[in-house]
């Protein structure tokens, strides 16, 4: 017989039968899950240095508390090992903040979810992947760290398809959405460094994100790739103004715009004057993205940027070296209520 921690412990004759029943029970992202017997929690338990009954962070609005223990039972039905656990609760208490608004994110109409964004030494410690199919499958970190995060938002956060999840298509990244930073080949300063961490440390950033879309620039001048990234991000239909964006610079265009001595606050400064469009190319298309309430809503002539500031653009290092391609992560469409965060791992 093998005992399956939950609250209260159930058991069932077999790993199999485990699986079954968290089907039954509603327990899983649609996928099987690792039965979480109560001395595999506890390995993980111990693994984070926390008290199990400690609470990492809540959801005020739907009265729900994340506990170290459930954190732990949903890490090791992800597939996680226990030495994930420091990056997990960094990430718990990180989208915890106010100001993430969990509630909000993962309510929503739009089709978001948490982005875990890893740097420091433990994403190289945990075999994380930023490189060649940095959002593709293999390695079981990113996989399953991410996954972790999105079985507890099912489990303990209530985050249920048509319950409480009303994303009107969500995307793949609700099932894992982790990576780390190609800091290894990056010429340019980590983003944790860019939040004030020394580079040492390790952190977790989490953003309210929407799937990647490609940006491809054959070009060799920096400043044609950078206009390809800014026409592309400002496009009415992906076009979201008052938020945090995530563009992630691959190996090639990486390497050009290092070499014409491009930093990142220069990309970003760039891409904030670049980033406009006319009302009129919106209102061509019925409005699409306006509102009564936006500056110049009426106007043809008045010139929306996607950015309200500089630093509402965070350019990262990452991806493969094999094709002249970026990735740029459009925020939340109601983004201007989610900030993203940044909190330090702390190990054993």
């Amino acid at each position: 017989m093998a005992t399956i921690l939950s609250s209260p412990e159930l058991e069932v004759d077999d790993a199999f039968a485990a699986i079954e029943l968290y089907y039954e029970k509603g327990w899983t992202d649609g996928l099987p899950v690792v039965p979480p017997t109560p001395a595999r929690v506890a390995e993980f338990v111990e693994a984070s240095g926390r008290s199990p009954k400690e609470i990492l962070g809540t959801i005020p609005e739907r009265h729900r508390e994340f506990s170290l223990e459930k954190l732990a039972i949903n890490a090791v039905m992800a597939g996680c090992l226990p030495e994930y656990m420091p990056v997990l609760v960094a990430a718990v208490e990180a989208m915890t903040e106010p100001k993430f608004n969990l509630h909000g994110s993962t309510a929503t109409t739009g089709n978001t979810t948490p982005l875990l964004v890893v740097n420091g030494p433990i994403a190289k410690e945990l075999g994380m992947n930023w490189g060649v199919s940095l959002f593709g499958p293999g390695y079981r970190s990113n996989a399953t760290i991410g996954r972790a995060i999105r079985l507890l938002l099912t489990n303990v956060g209530g985050c249920i398809p048509v319950v409480l999840d009303n994303a009107t298509f969500g995307h793949p990244g609700k099932y894992t959405y982790c990576i780390a930073e190609n800091e290894e080949n990056s010429p340019w300063i980590p983003l944790h460094v860019e939040m004030g961490y020394p580079k040492q440390a390790s952190t977790v950033t989490v953003f309210a994100a929407e799937g990647p879309h490609h940006a491809s620039s054959g070009s060799s001048n920096p400043e044609d790739i950078l206009n390809a990234f800014a026409y592309i991000m400002s496009s009415p239909g992906v076009f979201h103004w008052h938020c945090e964006w995530v563009l992630i610079i691959g190996q090639q265009h990486m390497n050009i715009l290092a070499r014409g001595g491009w930093t990142k606050d220069r990309i970003r400064h760039f891409i904030y004057e670049k980033a406009r469009r006319k009302a009129a190319e919106f209102m061509r298309l019925g409005g699409l993205g306006a509102s009564p309430h936006t500056a110049g809503a009426h106007d043809p002539e008045a010139v929306w940027q996607l950015l309200d500031r500089v630093e509402d653009l965070f350019v990262l290092a990452g991806g493969g070296a094999a094709g002249p391609t970026s990735v740029f992560i459009p925020p939340w469409r109601a983004g201007v209520a989610s900030r993203s965060v940044t909190r330090e791992i702390k190990r054993l």
